[in-house]
């Protein structure tokens, strides 16, 4: 069963890669659709249909900082559904540097958001967690099993980022289970595609590695860690699907689902991809002075299947393809 479109959504963080995409998914559909973003990552123009015009009116656009409970209060109002994007992340470097700013931001802005949500009455809340909340102790050795949702206790993620993520899903569900609000929690693996974020104080290690590749001078590359920490990445679209069919799902909240691919890819295999798409002659280094984060981890998307009929449909080399040819277009 579909909703109709006369649903009114809000999309924090929804200038961004996934937030962008899923905002124009939304108002393609027919549904009026509205955004709050502080633009820190984030950037209008990834909402624009064209050069000049954004796919949605000005007064449903929101530049607010949503650490300002009054901010929140202020955007969920009248709205039906509110789909939860907003984060304060960026590539390894960041979160490792920054760790008690980010804690402090996405505990305020996943709290606020939530309260704000139970205050203005909202029919639906749909919460982004992620697979950076699951232990670091299961992720130490080269092709664990694929994660089950319930793997992510008993708790222990490797970055505060990931404990800040894992926070806004409890809270989620002691909201549910109080009656206050009806959710449903996404739990995303290593997502990727365009617009990407280029700025290397910003950008994660997809459109990182384009970047370097197609500005080379030196002949060489240079990939942080030993290449050989592996992700499950799930292109945006794919995404944008999942949390589609989570807006239009009618059943009740049946706990977290994860949506990621049930094998994991190399940093090496990426940035030799990567290599092969700028079709230059450039010798791959790898820096183990840097830091890489969790080794390995997958998805078991047995759930996702199950309670949503979703499952990642876009392959790695078409994805890479598709980033590597959106970059080469911006940095020219």
């Amino acid at each position: 069963m579909k909703l109709s479109n006369n649903y009114k959504i809000l999309v924090t963080g929804g200038a961004g890669m996934i937030g962008s995409n899923l905002v124009k998914k939304l108002v393609n559909d027919g549904f009026e659709t509205f955004v709050a973003d502080n633009l820190w990552r984030g950037k209008k123009e990834y909402l624009f249909s064209d050069k000049e015009k954004m796919v949605i009116p000005d007064k449903n656009f929101y530049q607010v900082d949503l650490r300002d409970y009054e901010n929140c209060l202020k955007v969920t109002k009248d709205v039906n559904i509110v789909v939860h994007l907003a984060d304060i992340v960026a590539g390894i470097n960041y979160v490792f540097a920054n760790e008690s700013s980010v804690f402090r931001s996405n505990i305020l802005i996943n709290s606020n958001i939530l309260r704000a949500c139970i205050t203005n009455k909202v029919e639906k809340y749909i919460y982004a967690g992620t697979a950076c909340s699951y232990p670091k102790s299961k992720q130490t050795t080269l092709n664990p099993p694929p994660f089950r949702e319930e793997d992510v206790y008993p708790a222990e993620p490797e970055s505060a980022y990931g404990w800040s993520k894992l926070m806004g899903e409890y809270e989620a569900e002691l909201a549910f289970n109080s009656n206050l609000i009806n959710i449903e929690i996404l739990r995303l693996h290593n997502v990727y595609g365009t617009p990407a974020e280029l700025d290397p104080s910003k950008s994660q290690v997809i459109p990182a590695l384009c970047k370097k590749a197609i500005e080379q001078k030196n002949k060489e590359l240079v990939v942080w860690g030993s290449g050989m920490q592996k992700r499950a990445f799930v292109h945006v679209d794919d995404i944008v699907d999942g949390f589609v069919k989570a807006i239009h799902k009618t059943s009740k909240f049946n706990g977290v689902i994860q949506l990621g691919p049930d094998y994991s890819t190399s940093i090496a295999e990426i940035a030799k991809e990567i290599v092969s798409l700028s079709k230059k002659k450039i010798e791959i280094k790898f820096d183990k002075s840097k830091p890489e984060g969790d080794f390995d981890r997958m998805a078991n998307n047995s759930k996702a299947k199950k309670d949503l009929n979703w499952e990642p449909l876009i392959n790695l080399d078409e994805g890479l393809k598709k980033v590597f040819n959106w970059c080469e277009k911006k940095l020219s």
